[in-house]
């Protein structure tokens, strides 16, 4: 029977695809003391071990992910990585991938911090592409906030002082505490179920990272990148981050900067509209000074003042031209007819009998035709000869042919 094998390289291949298929081990905060650390210089990635009391794991930290270290790795320190299982299939050999590193002593809630950002950032929820635009003129902000701090005041002073005209969606919430991300979904349902608000408002002032974590919760990470509407995340000060901050579509350092950011600068409004009207009346009126001048010049000209020499006076001169043309055609005309009748007279008289007649001939005719020859005579016809100075009747007596 032949055996069917498979070789090294699909057997590793076929165990990466289980390590990686196993979501538990696609998101680890794995902690344990670094050891045989090594920085490569070319690459810039970190290749250690990180171990425990009982054992011991290969691990890999690439150069995207170890340049945002905060802190200089050195080993038998404890740390705790956040990253994912695979095997590297050249060696059969399975290992850590560290996404993050931070310092054993950072706390709970530094850790929660970062396995959750680190899940979002691979979900894509933090992609610039999914970032929707301000509007340039918001009609209506809603505010997510608590109803009494500080921050919910900032807000308002900063609209009504650059943007009086906008409509202010107070939706108050409590932004510390177990009912406080609850209730800020809740606020944003009915908002996303509404519609009205051009922009949305959420955050609170500054607090402890405890007073802050509320802002790190997944569920109100993803109901905030579900928003039609864009949103505007300001929580804490300045150097404060929350996860909010990353999945929203603009991140504020304070909430008096959120409101700054939502609106326009209605006196800097007003000056560009007072600058354009300036610049409209400056163009209209050098346009009209080009056109009445225009018009000046086409009024004063010669055309306008003797309107009625440049336009009857011309056609005058042409119909003068005219009729000068056709009267000389018709005088050439004249003069050749004439000519050709003097030339036909001509011919004519030369032909006429009455020109022979006038040299000494006479035309005989019997009976009024014409007599060519003495055959046609007898004696004692009646003939007429006829003269040039006139005609007279002869009788013929005698005949000889």
């Amino acid at each position: 029977m032949e055996i069917r094998a498979v070789t090294v390289k699909q057997l590793n291949l076929y165990v990466k695809s289980l390590l990686e298929g196993d979501m538990r081990l696609q998101s680890v905060a794995l902690t344990g003391e670094l050891s045989n650390l090594k920085k490569h210089y070319a690459s810039g990635h970190f290749y250690f071990t990180l171990k425990d009391e009982d054992a011991a794991v290969k691990c890999v930290m690439f150069r995207s992910f170890a340049s945002r270290v905060s802190f200089v790795p050195e080993d038998g320190r404890q740390v705790v990585l956040i990253g994912r299982v695979s095997l590297y299939e050249r060696d059969g050999q399975y290992q850590f991938y560290a996404e993050q590193m931070l310092p054993a002593g950072s706390g709970a809630l530094a850790l929660e911090f970062e396995k959750i950002k680190a899940k979002l950032m691979a979900e894509g929820l933090f992609d610039q592409e999914h970032k929707k635009p301000l509007p340039p003129f918001p009609e209506k902000i809603a505010v997510v906030t608590s109803a009494t701090g500080a921050a919910l005041q900032d807000i308002l002073n900063i609209l009504s002082r650059r943007w009086p005209v906008a409509e202010i969606i107070l939706c108050p919430t409590a932004v510390q505490g177990e009912a406080a991300v609850a209730e800020m979904i809740d606020a944003l349902d009915r908002l996303y179920r509404l519609g009205t608000a051009d922009i949305i408002i959420i955050g609170r002032g500054g607090g402890s990272a405890e007073e802050l974590s509320e802002f790190n919760s997944e569920k109100l990470a993803e109901k905030i990148f579900a928003s039609p509407i864009p949103v505007i995340s300001a929580v804490g000060h300045e150097t404060d981050f929350s996860i909010s901050d990353f999945v929203a579509d603009f991140r504020a350092p304070t909430p008096s900067a959120a409101a700054e950011i939502a609106v326009p600068d209605c006196g800097e409004i007003k000056l560009r509209l007072e600058k354009y009207q300036s610049l409209l009346k400056s163009s209209l009126s050098g346009k009209y000074n080009y056109c009445a001048a225009k018009l000046e010049s086409v009024v004063s000209s010669p055309f306008f003042k003797y309107t009625e020499d440049y336009i009857a006076g011309t056609r005058f001169q042409r119909v003068d031209r005219a009729a000068e043309r056709l009267l000389n055609t018709f005088s050439a005309l004249l003069d050749r007819e004439e000519m050709n009748v003097s030339s036909a007279a001509a011919r004519l008289d030369a032909l006429s009998p009455l020109k022979v007649l006038s040299r000494g001939y006479a035309l005989a005719s019997k009976n009024g035709a014409a007599v060519k020859s003495a055959a046609q005579l007898c004696g004692g016809d009646l003939i007429d000869l006829k003269f040039s100075d006139g005609s007279v009747a002869c009788r013929v007596t005698e005949k000889e042919c």
